[in-house]
């Protein structure tokens, strides 16, 4: 199964870096990773992207299914080795959480089912969270009962005791009362915030605390916001401005809401999330962000090694390679080393890298390899062809490329072939993920 495709944002840019411009977003390009089971499925996760946190679109339908049990209620977060990793509800009943991993959120791995205890067989284990605290550790907070799903659900955690997050801590509880399901916890300042829905009620409420295991203050009972009952699944992201979205499913009538907030106290009117509601249910979203406010020329451009200055970024048989060209090459040799640099296919503060002679045709990332394929359309094109500028890791001037979708890989050659890597740190990678612009050689 492919990884995910790498539009290869081959930037050809100006040697020198120009002002940011009103036709694009200054700072970093957001966009927003949504992990999703649907209506139609409880055994296939669904992945979908946005630029604004409002408007999904969707990547992969079927982009992972366990090699047994369900995928309800998939969260989703970014480790520190780069990877995407998932842990999600593998069954009505039972004592286990399921784990998967992922390079490009496209093609995902199973890793392990991890036993939880508490409730054995006959209970059940639902709605697991990831939470990184400010201290960097990571855990997973999920729902426990000991008499299935009728049962009275308590919130508990688990801590990794690994980087690989292989290993983990016995249960702790989290200090709330009996018959609180789906905790999704979040911090602010010495704050923690848990957003929880109240089986007895269904209402989703609000309680914080200065420790992650309590004791815990309810700020927000009843229908405290005006949302209303029968919600669940409550998940939070961070907008550019500050503020928080809060996404909650109405499963009692068959929709999904957000609401915002400055403060996680007061929240505005509820909104239905277009496209997906009514089909998506309890999903996390993650926020990534791409690039600077550094600007890259547009027009016809050519790319050119920062560390082989003899060599440029050019399509053969479909990849991108960095070759030995110059002014005495072939036409068509030069011609394929020539690209139009447009605004950013997915997102218009970022940069998208057509072919100069074959109009449609985009750089992309394909199995993390830059390939020249046609645009298709589909969202899933849009974000591989779009790559963001940043200052040069090189300096001197220089210029690299984030990729738009897989935020912190960089557009570098490596054996003269053209690639995403994650960044590393180091002077050999630096100037292999940098590049200067020339005049287009054709």
């Amino acid at each position: 199964m492919r990884t995910r495709f790498v539009g290869l944002c081959l930037v050809l840019l100006a040697t020198v870096l120009m002002p940011v411009t009103a036709a694009h977003a200054a700072g970093p390009a957001p966009h927003y990773l949504m992990t999703a089971f649907t209506n139609a499925s409880e055994s296939n996760m669904y992945v979908y992207d946005s630029f604004n946190a409002g408007t999904y679109h969707l990547i992969r339908a079927n982009a992972y299914r366990p090699p047994s049990g369900l995928i309800r209620d998939p969260s989703v977060m970014r480790h520190t080795d780069g990877h995407y990793y998932l842990v999600y509800t593998t069954n009505w009943t039972g004592d286990t959480i399921g784990f998967a991993r992922s390079a490009d959120t496209v093609s995902w791995t199973f890793l392990r089912n991890v036993t939880v205890g508490l409730n054995g067989a006959t209970g059940s284990t639902w709605a697991p969270e990831w939470f990184k605290d400010s201290d960097g550790s990571v855990h997973v907070i999920y729902s426990a009962s000991t008499t299935g799903t009728a049962g009275q659900f308590r919130p508990y955690r688990i801590t990794a005791t690994d980087s690989t997050l292989s290993a983990w801590s016995a249960p702790v509880a989290l200090g709330i009362p009996a018959n609180y399901i789906d905790s999704f916890v979040v911090k602010t300042g010495s704050t923690y915030h848990n957003f929880l829905k109240n089986e007895t009620t269904k209402y989703i409420e609000h309680a914080t605390a200065t420790a992650l295991t309590g004791p815990w203050t309810f700020t927000g009972t009843g229908n405290w916001a005006g949302w209303g009952s029968g919600l669940e699944g409550p998940a939070l992201t961070r907008l550019p401005d500050g503020r928080w979205r809060l996404y909650f499913d109405n499963y009692t009538g068959g929709r999904y809401y957000y609401t915002d907030s400055a403060d996680l106290s007061s929240f505005g009117a509820k909104t239905e999330l277009p496209g997906l509601s009514g089909t998506a249910r309890h999903f996390t979203v993650l926020r990534e962000d791409a690039g600077d406010p550094t600007a890259v020329p547009t027009g016809n451009r050519s790319l050119r090694s920062a560390n082989f200055p003899d060599r440029y970024v050019r399509h053969r048989g479909g990849l991108a390679y960095l070759d030995p060209l110059s002014s005495a090459s072939p036409l068509a040799d030069r011609q394929s080393g020539t690209f139009t640099v447009t605004a950013g296919l997915a997102h218009s503060g970022c940069y998208s890298f057509q072919s100069a002679t074959q109009p449609g045709y985009y750089l992309r990332h394909y199995n993390l390899r830059l390939a020249l394929q046609r645009d298709d359309g589909s969202a899933l094109f849009k974000g591989d062809a779009t790559f963001c500028g940043r200052a040069g890791l090189a300096g001197g001037g220089t210029l690299s490329f984030e990729s738009y979708n897989l935020p912190g890989r960089y557009l570098r050659h490596y054996n003269y072939e053209l690639r995403l890597d994650l960044r590393a740190s180091g002077s050999v990678f630096a100037a292999d993920a940098s590049y200067t612009v020339t005049s287009p050689l054709s």
